[in-house]
């Protein structure tokens, strides 16, 4: 079974898409010309061929006498450049079924997987896929097809979130399976071991990946807004307690501010881009913008 991307993005955020690239920080590994630097030097860095012009390419890398000729835009390619594996990690444990408004952070995470999926294989990169709950559920190898981005919509489409959450142990499987540069996505609520899981972000990174982590969380997890006492209910362990949450919300908010502090300051030191992501922030404007500021700072 296909599924096409028109199930998670409308056409307009399609079209917005297609202007954008998602960038690596460090050199990578690959084997289709692309934007991104190769740690391979030397003689490879002779001109090997033309590729048709993708918006985003660098104009300065186009050739003049082609276009002259032809009346067509093409850019010259060097065999020290190579394509992007980008690896899309999607928690899918039980707590990601959690949602205060219209989306669940599952769903969120799934329509953000896709948007960034839709950038890699339009822009010639290729992308694979993971998703995890207490154990490893599903590895998808890297590459670069639109029929590939379907298989993969397909396997998002089907997924739902189940059982406990195993971050570390499956972020350590991930890092073993994937044998070359690449740069890790990893979308997730991170509700479990900080320690652990810097631990296996640092496994990443010892093998020169580049890592980006989009911390997925519900406007309601992160204001504690309900205004009077209820039953709370673990959605991974069916533990239930009683809570008054407005004569313990400031007390929440502090533990809750700094549980997220200490994922941004493990990632900070380990050098991996961290992002908190509020599931009620338009998820258009949230890519564009992430993006746009990525291919900045990538220069």
């Amino acid at each position: 079974m296909s599924v096409g991307i028109n199930k998670f993005l409308s056409p307009a955020e399609l079209s917005r898409l297609n202007r954008l690239t998602l960038q690596s920080r460090y050199v990578v590994e690959g084997s289709l010309a692309g934007r991104h630097r190769s740690p391979f030097r030397g003689a490879s860095s002779e001109f090997a061929d033309h590729r048709a012009y993708i918006a985003g390419d660098d104009p300065k890398r186009l050739d003049w006498k082609v276009l002259g000729r032809t009346d067509r835009y093409y850019i010259r390619r060097y065999e020290d450049e190579t394509n992007l594996r980008v690896y899309l990690v999607v928690d899918r444990s039980a707590s990601m079924d959690y949602g205060s408004g219209t989306v669940t952070k599952f769903e969120y995470a799934v329509r953000l997987a896709a948007a960034l999926g839709y950038v890699v294989i339009r822009t010639r990169d290729s992308a694979g896929l993971y998703l995890f709950s207490e154990k490893l559920n599903t590895a998808i190898g890297a590459r670069n097809s639109f029929a590939h981005l379907s298989n993969m919509l397909a396997t998002l489409d089907r997924a739902r979130p189940s059982k406990k959450t195993r971050t570390a142990m499956a972020l350590h499987r991930i890092a073993d399976d994937i044998q070359r540069r690449a740069l890790i996505v990893l979308m997730s609520d991170l509700l479990d071991d900080p320690d652990e899981i810097a631990l296996a972000l640092a496994h990443f990174r010892r093998q020169h990946h580049d890592v980006i982590v989009f911390h997925v969380l519900d406007d309601a997890e992160l204001e504690l807004p309900f205004p009077r006492g209820a039953e709370f209910e673990d959605l991974e362990t069916g533990e239930k307690i009683g809570a008054d949450p407005r004569s313990m919300r400031d007390e929440y908010r502090k533990a809750f501010g700094d549980f997220i502090e200490k994922h941004r300051q493990a990632c900070a030191q380990l050098r991996v881009d961290y992002r908190l992501v509020n599931t009620k922030r338009d998820l258009d404007l949230f890519v564009r913008a992430y993006l746009e500021e990525r291919k900045r700072i990538s220069r």
